[in-house]
């Protein structure tokens, strides 16, 4: 085939270090419209974005040239500078060192859609470590909990 096709979406989840609450509302929507920017300079779409302050849920149209680990190390340590350079107050700010990234089905898009929108209704009765661990399971993927938090 002389073409090459892609239709990668993938659901990523990280959280600032510590789970500090950093991503307070005054900054979420600007925080997603420059990782947005981020993402199509590097051939990728920001399909939707959400979270809580302590943590991000990005889903994403991956360049079927890129790898899941280049497009969180990217998306990680370019917002992480534009914090730092745009909030001088926030200048302890850090992403947790590990991510997850999610195979989302096309026909699935719109379930993930409403549940990164559903977020704060969803984290009433639900901690980021509670629901990043579910994630694991429902992706069958073996963890040792000494190594997922920071």
């Amino acid at each position: 085939m002389p073409q090459s096709f892609g239709s990668l979406q993938v659901h990523l989840v990280f959280s600032t270090k510590g789970r500090e609450p950093w991503i307070v509302p005054d900054i979420a929507q600007r925080l997603y419209d420059y990782i947005g920017g981020t993402l199509r300079g590097n051939k990728c779409t920001l399909l939707d974005a959400g979270g809580m302050p302590d943590h991000v849920h990005l889903l994403i149209s991956m360049s079927r040239e890129m790898s899941a680990a280049d497009l969180a190390r990217i998306v990680k340590s370019t917002s992480s500078k534009w914090i730092h350079d745009t909030f001088p107050n926030m200048a302890y700010f850090a992403w947790q060192a590990g991510y997850g990234a999610f195979s989302v089905s096309y026909s699935e898009l719109g379930g993930v859609k409403r549940y990164i929108g559903n977020q704060a209704e969803h984290h009433r009765t639900m901690t980021f470590q509670d629901e990043f661990r579910l994630f694991l399971k429902k992706h069958d993927l073996e963890w040792d909990e000494k190594y997922v938090w920071d």
